[in-house]
């Protein structure tokens, strides 16, 4: 008998290491194939919107030889699925293209850019983390009708005010009027950490605002609903004081469904550093997107798309996988099998 129960027991085991297995390869081809897909999507849009990567470098009063040269160069007298083609083998081989604008390496640009990107969205995660999560403990802490309200109101504007905007109006206050930052010059972190910081806090400011006001909501949303279940009202009547049961059993709970909010967030944050990057003229990825863009530099917009891409789908992978470590049950009834 006891034999019986190790073989269904290694059964068990060998069961849940298959069904974990096939979930890994599920989500790493969904996220292939979604990166595919973004820098098709990218690569396709440039051949329908107007205007000529080689005119809007050399004018429209080009030398004709050194216009057909230059398309030469760059392969833009091929046809688009021989491009697209010869672009998806080089980023195999780790070649992201030549700028056209620039003539030098998307990925060598995009390196020098890395650090300053980085530094902001990280600034900007931690703000919203360290101050939505405690303002939605907070208002579900001490709800109410009125103070429910005005949570709602004030988040509400706060998720509908667009980035670029709230950082015109950090630069006109904090900057302009109050001379407490300055806006002009960016300071990297290796030379002077205080003065790094204090030169993204404004930006940084300006990305999470929206973001915390969203997490603010999720977070007060999902403690209220944990405060409604039974085992709480257990922890009451064995006389466990209030803010215990909030901080010790009620966050516990309350702040894995906010996990899901973290992707969401991050895609947040970096369509943010795009815009907010321009207005500050900070020399990050966002302002060489912003000009790519302008400048109509395919091989330098699609390199920048696809990185984003790829550490946009990397963290829902992550966040998937987080998911599946922390309840095994999560990834089969995605997928439609047994709990």
């Amino acid at each position: 008998m006891a034999k019986i129960q190790i073989n269904r027991a290694g059964e068990a085991v060998f069961s849940n290491n298959m069904a974990f297995v096939r979930f890994l390869l599920n989500r790493i081809a969904q996220a292939l194939v979604t990166v595919f897909l973004v820098s098709l999507a990218v690569f396709w849009l440039f051949q329908i919107i107007p205007g000529d990567p080689v005119l809007a470098l050399l004018g429209d009063s080009a030398d004709p030889a050194l216009e057909a040269a230059l398309r030469a160069q760059y392969h833009l007298d091929r046809p688009a699925p021989a491009r697209y083609a010869e672009w998806a083998a080089g980023v195999l081989r780790g070649d992201l293209g030549t700028s056209i604008r620039f003539n030098r390496p998307v990925g060598a640009m995009i390196l020098e850019r890395l650090p300053s990107t980085l530094t902001l969205s990280g600034m900007s995660l931690l703000i919203v983390v360290f101050a939505g999560v405690p303002l939605g403990i907070a208002a579900a802490r001490f709800s109410g009708k009125r103070r429910g309200a005005l949570f709602n109101i004030v988040t509400q504007i706060g998720a509908s005010i667009p980035s670029f905007f709230l950082a015109i109006l950090l630069i006109l206050l904090f900057s302009l009027k109050l001379g407490w930052f300055n806006v002009i010059g960016y300071v990297p972190w290796s030379e002077d950490p205080a003065a790094c910081i204090k030169g993204f806090f404004l930006p940084a400011l300006a990305i999470a605002a929206a973001a915390i006001a969203s997490l603010a909501r999720y977070t007060r949303a999902s403690v209220l609903e944990q405060l409604g279940m039974d085992y709480v009202r257990t922890a009451r009547g064995k006389g466990l004081t209030r803010r215990r049961i909030l901080y010790g059993h009620v966050l516990r709970n309350a702040l894995v469904p906010v996990l899901t909010m973290f992707g969401i967030l991050l895609t947040g944050v970096l369509s943010g550093v795009i815009v907010v990057e321009a207005a500050f003229s900070i020399p990050g990825i966002g302002n060489l997107l912003h000009g790519g863009i302008k400048n109509r530099d395919l091989p330098l917009v699609q390199g920048i798309s696809l990185y984003i891409s790829v550490v946009v789908v990397f963290v829902f992978f992550l966040i998937d996988l987080l998911y599946r470590v922390i309840d095994p049950r999560i990834g089969n009834e995605r997928e439609g099998g047994a709990v």
